[in-house]
């Protein structure tokens, strides 16, 4: 086995893909190159990690030294992930893990970048192996524990945005109304944040707790306002993808509701993975750099366990050489991250109260 100085760092990226993954990834490789370590990136996240399937990032420059693979140079602006990604149910027991917990022995340390269910990976290698392991969090569904913000969310909010001023466009020329379902899995933030920023006349979210018939009279009293009492001419709802109500059948009955009300149209449009995709905002590969360049010291120091977080909201992070940034142990990032989910997190129930204090403005 080689000497742990001349290990390369392995970076992975896992679970679904958030633009800006390729932006660390390329941080992550410069920042190790200017320490002499070479890089290689797994294949296919932790699929590629127990097949072996390993690339190398780094490559012999003319003057015999290390430099950067010339396709990774050109990475910032290109969403997606160049390593790709995949689900795998092998890596739910240690039994199943075990040969990606033999493949990091070749391994000066792992990066993973990735949301939830990467990071929880990433805590059972840290602890069933002697190699360095680090999360890095990158998910559009901004549902990850301990962390301000997470990779591919404000590009996300961005296509969301965007999308909806075309929408609206088309929705004031015909005297329409729009539900518009935006990802975000069981987390309701992207719609949340969306409807503010498009003034958005109701937003649905799971964390509201409505059951399908409360929904309906909500959508169905928000376009009677806006075109009955305010005399509007088009109508947008933001809807979470967690609200269980399909946006087809939930424009069914409100239409339905609605049929004494002439020349209104409600239409259903359900934005899907165009969210996911595109390439990553400035904020985005702001982000990605400084939590990358923390990553690279935090395995080259030795740490693991650990994820490096932006701006964190809660307590008890440790500081780093970058003041935005800090780390905190894999244990209690997922912990945050289900309470995040299931409502009991200060964060989550902040936002819904906030919500909850707007939504009379928000139809006005």
């Amino acid at each position: 086995m080689l000497p742990a100085m001349s290990l390369p760092i392995g970076l992975l990226t896992s679970g679904g893909d958030a633009p800006g993954m390729n932006a660390v990834l390329r941080v992550m490789t410069k920042l190790a190159v200017s320490r002499g370590v070479p890089v290689v990136g797994v294949e296919n996240g932790y699929s590629g990690l127990l097949e072996g399937r390993m690339r190398a990032l780094t490559e012999a420059s003319d003057g015999g030294g290390l430099g950067v693979d010339s396709d990774v140079d050109l990475l910032g602006a290109v969403g997606g992930t160049i390593l790709g990604s995949a689900r795998e149910p092998r890596f739910l027991t240690a039994q199943g893990r075990a040969p990606a917990v033999e493949a990091l022995k070749a391994l000066r340390g792992l990066v993973v970048v990735g949301g939830n269910g990467s990071l929880r990976g990433a805590h059972a290698l840290a602890t069933e192996s002697g190699t360095p392991v680090v999360g890095v969090p990158a998910s559009i569904d901004h549902d990850v524990g301990c962390t301000g913000l997470s990779i591919g969310v404000d590009t996300a909010l961005n296509t969301i945005v965007s999308s909806c001023d075309r929408i609206c466009d088309t929705a004031r020329a015909h005297h329409r109304a729009f539900v518009v379902e935006v990802m975000g899995r069981d987390c309701g933030y992207l719609a949340m944040a969306a409807a503010v920023a498009m003034g958005a006349e109701a937003v649905l979210f799971r964390e509201q707790g409505r059951d399908e018939e409360s929904l309906v009279v909500a959508v169905e009293s928000a376009i009677r306002q806006a075109f009955s009492e305010r005399g509007k001419r088009r109508v947008l709802i933001l809807k979470a993808e967690g609200v269980k109500t399909p946006c087809t059948r939930l424009v069914r009955l409100v239409a339905d509701r609605l049929s004494d009300l002439r020349d209104v149209d409600v239409r259903a449009t359900v934005l899907g993975h165009l969210v996911r995709g595109g390439a990553p905002s400035f904020r985005d590969r702001m982000v990605a750099g400084r939590l990358g360049m923390v990553a690279v010291e935090s395995v080259l120091r030795g740490h693991t366990d650990t994820m490096v977080a932006w701006q964190p909201l809660v307590a008890g992070g440790e500081k780093t050489s970058d003041p935005s940034v800090f780390r905190f142990p894999l244990e209690q990032v997922l912990a945050e991250s289900d309470a995040l989910v299931d409502g009991t997190s200060p964060i989550t129930q902040r936002r819904v109260s906030m919500m909850d204090a707007i939504e009379g403005v928000l139809g006005v």
